[in-house]
């Protein structure tokens, strides 16, 4: 039970016949200083009620409250102010996260229901840019989150592997290629390959003709064109893997955007069967003025399927497949009309698990407050930011502790780590700029801050030799440990805010608070220092650890014991 509970129902037993518990839980705020308390209660709200100054209210109700879980409880003004018993409640926090560890938070809720998340995505011959890595990241994190919570995700890289590229691609393959260049650097190579391939058609209009004959032999199923697809799609997915085995993402599953060729012939003969689709210009479309939106082309005049078309083969491809109790989409911002447009021709045709879909949206990553642009020699490639993010790491860890033993690893994790961290400690909705010295730095709100905090944490405890098992009291009352403890106690809500929020910021924003708190404390308090409370603060000092630990495995990241 956190605070306001606590408090909810204390106030509650003595207000019940004029407020229910949860009026009383809406009414509670968490004063600015600690010098208000933990909790205060403003009690305007009962003056119509009571006709009393709210003043008199306070001072009534402060009487006539069972104080035995409180410190104190204070009268100022219109407010009561709330000091809750630290010595209780931090003992029974300890003794929460000494039992439960790493499953402290934990919860049951989705009855290891599935949730598909649909994340990532980059399209095949094209290198995996920046722009890229919020889509894998926030939707691995989501991932974590809900299997905290008891769901089963299930993450798919919706490939883009299909559309008339792969047409230009084998025109210049064959045109310009060679297969020992492509197999030396494929995604360099086949991005040359589509370059030249535009440069040349600008004068060469043939070009543009012979794509779409090679696309054409490729969707009737030609060998030629299926081998060399299939050779290019293979080629990028071992590039692509090297990137992911850097984030350690990995998907349950790679059917994209080609595995729904075969998909689509039954959504458009149950759009006909259920009389949605109307003929307009030639083209077949769905009207959605119903759900204010406009008309969704489904099918072009020259008998082409398009992305919508595709998407609701894969949302009933998921839906047979996995029975999802949710299905998430992490795609940029600017696909969100689309997705409007999905779930309503979805729920036109009758699906009413539509409403179980959500498009889980994020802002752009900037450079200098300039869009990354992915047009030629403008690619901020994922893999360069990477490497360059753990070289960083390694000279500040060679600086910090020459002799660390595994130091490429632990740079590893704190490099790639910084990376992931900056993109999820952001509002997922807000645009960012990215600078790669701001992002490695073991000071400020950063990710090696963290992991920095975790490892002098775990050698205060190998320093003491503690023992989780053996602690006896666990009770603390300074002020300092209170607001690590006020901290640790509301995890189980703040992992399910985050939930709720698909927002792996709310995680990577405690971490960074529960961190502060605890260099706080451990600049105050001579933690090692022989008296009655050293079991307590070793124990809190294991929590915060364990927490920490928690929090980072969630966004994804390591937390190395020593750095």
């Amino acid at each position: 039970m956190n605070n306001k509970e606590i408090v909810a129902q204390a106030i509650h037993q003595v207000v019940k016949e004029d407020l229910s518990i949860e009026q009383v839980q809406q009414l509670l705020e968490n004063p600015k200083s600690a010098d208000h308390g933990d909790v205060a209660f403003p009690a305007f709200s009962l003056a119509k009620v009571y006709r009393k100054a709210p003043q008199q209210i306070a001072a009534d109700l402060a009487e006539k409250i069972d104080q035995a879980s409180f410190e104190k409880i204070e009268v100022v003004g219109p407010y009561l102010n709330f000091f809750m018993d630290k010595k209780a409640i931090s003992a029974h926090v300890l003794e929460l996260v000494l039992k439960g560890k790493n499953h402290f938070g934990d919860q049951a809720i989705g009855n290891q229901q599935a949730v598909p998340i649909d994340m990532s995505s980059p399209n095949i011959a094209k290198p995996i840019s920046m722009g890229h890595l919020r889509s894998t990241v926030i939707g691995n994190s989501i991932g974590f989150i809900l299997e905290k919570i008891g769901y089963q995700p299930i993450r798919i890289n919706h490939l883009g592997d299909w559309g008339t590229q792969f047409g230009k691609l084998i025109v210049a393959y064959k045109k310009w290629g060679s297969e020992e260049a492509v197999k030396a650097e494929p995604i360099n190579e086949l991005l040359r390959l589509y370059v030249d391939f535009h440069e040349a058609a600008e004068t060469d209009k043939q070009l543009e003709d012979d794509a779409r004959a090679w696309f054409k032999k490729l969707e009737d199923g030609d060998q030629e064109a299926m081998d060399l697809w299939q050779w290019f799609r293979d080629e990028s997915l071992k590039e692509f893997n090297k990137i992911y085995d850097m984030l350690e993402v990995s998907f349950d599953s790679l059917n994209g955007e080609a595995f729904y060729n075969d998909k689509m012939t039954e959504v458009v003969e149950l759009l006909e069967e259920k009389h949605l689709l109307k003929e307009d210009q030639g083209a077949e479309i769905v009207d959605l003025a119903a759900y204010d939106l406009n008309p969704a082309l489904i099918r072009k005049s020259d008998g082409a399927t398009l992305y919508i078309t595709r998407d609701m083969a894969a949302a009933l491809y998921r839906k047979r497949t996995y029975n999802f109790a949710k299905s998430l989409y992490v795609v940029g911002n600017e696909q969100s009309y689309h997705f409007k447009q999905l779930k309503a021709v979805l729920k036109e045709m009758g699906f009413e698990w539509a409403d179980d879909m959500t498009h889980v949206p994020f802002g752009l990553i900037t450079k200098d407050g300039k869009k990354l642009s992915t047009r030629k020699g403008k690619i901020v490639l994922l893999e360069e930011v990477l490497n360059e993010a753990i070289d960083s790491a390694k000279e500040q860890i060679t600086e910090k502790n020459p002799t660390l033993e595994n130091k490429e690893e632990v740079a590893k994790q704190v490099g790639v780590g910084a990376v992931v961290f900056h993109d999820l400690k952001n509002d997922r909705l807000n645009n960012f700029d990215f600078t790669l010295e701001e992002v490695v730095r073991f000071e400020g709100e950063t990710g090696p801050y963290v992991q920095y905090s975790h490892a002098r944490a775990m050698s205060i405890l190998e320093k003491a030799n503690f023992d989780p098992a053996a602690v006896s009291s666990l009770a603390l009352a300074d002020a300092e440990s209170w607001e690590v403890i006020k901290l640790i106690q509301r995890y189980p809500e703040t992992v399910m805010q985050a939930a709720e929020k698909y927002e792996p910021s709310v995680i990577a924003k405690h971490a960074i608070k529960l961190a502060q708190a605890f260099n706080k404390y451990y600049a105050n308090v001579k933690i090692l220092a022989e008296d009655t409370e050293k079991d307590a603060r070793l124990a809190l000092v294991y929590a915060v650890t364990t927490l920490l630990k928690e929090d980072l495995r969630l966004l994804g990241l390591h937390a190395p014991d020593k750095m």
